[in-house]
């Protein structure tokens, strides 16, 4: 049995599936990679196209009848998550660039706010560059431009992970994997490739970086380390209670703000 595998080509997802990407570590299952942005694997995930998958979390109730979340592999912000971005600290916030409408992301954002705004739908590395054409009044921004924005002049109205931790002492769940419900042997056997690629790329974290770096080309790599060491941490090796209550946290709420019309109960393996 084939299995497929999707990912993002960002730093901190290359640094996660290192080891399996270049066959560090040997798994007992035959495996190939798909790589493409979030919005187009939560896309797919929700045509059930791919075996394992990188997802946003916002998408998994419309999938889990079909797919489990896997306990390693997730980036959770620890008081940090997504930021909203504009040219100037006053402003009106009429329209906002978005990298998704199933991230994550969007829907912490949503939930964070309190009156009605524009959204245009864009890819993430194009929202920057809209808000300083003043083609919008903000951008909420993912990946490396947490880290990059100020460089450009752009200036911080809300991290929307410090927002979270703030109001509810839990940190902001947006990415997890994802596994398809199949023969439990095999589901075994990805589960423990995911946890053991986890452990060899935090085991030989220089390579593992230098690998991550082609994947944010022109960033210098004390900041691609910056990104990867805040959605590559002790959650993302296993979920935990902490990391199963979060997640579960963020569905629940949003489930009573009425932006995912059922409650489900997460099921990780």
């Amino acid at each position: 049995m084939l299995i497929s595998i999707g990912h993002s080509p960002d730093a901190d997802d290359a640094f996660m599936f290192y080891a399996l990407s270049q066959r560090k570590i040997k798994v007992d299952f035959a495996y190939t990679e798909i790589l493409d942005d979030i919005q187009t694997l939560n896309e797919m995930a929700l045509r059930r196209v791919l075996d394992v998958s990188a997802i946003s979390l916002a998408v998994y109730p419309l999938i889990n009848k079909d797919y489990v979340i896997m306990r390693s592999g997730a980036s959770m912000g620890m008081g940090y998550g997504p930021i909203i971005v504009a040219k100037k600290n006053n402003f009106k916030m009429r329209t906002i660039a978005i990298p998704g409408k199933f991230t994550s992301a969007f829907l912490a954002l949503r939930m964070f706010l309190d009156k009605d705004v524009s959204f245009v739908f864009c890819p993430f590395d194009k929202i920057m560059g809209k808000v300083l054409s003043d083609e919008v009044d903000a951008g909420l921004i993912i990946h490396e431009g947490q880290i990059t924005y100020k460089e450009l002049g752009l200036n911080k109205f809300v991290d929307l992970g410090e927002w979270w931790y703030d109001k509810y002492g839990l940190p902001l769940p947006l990415g997890v994997n994802v596994m398809r419900k199949m023969d439990r042997k095999i589901m075994s056997e990805i589960s423990h490739a995911m946890r053991s690629s986890l452990d060899y790329a935090f085991g030989h974290k220089k390579e593992a970086l230098k690998y991550a770096m082609k994947f944010s080309p022109g960033l210098e790599e004390d900041k691609v380390e910056k990104f990867v060491d805040m959605y590559v941490n002790d959650l993302t090796i296993d979920l935990g209670t902490t990391g199963h209550k979060a997640c579960q946290f963020f569905l629940d709420e949003a489930y009573r703000n009425d932006f995912i019309d059922r409650s489900i109960s997460i099921e990780t393996v």
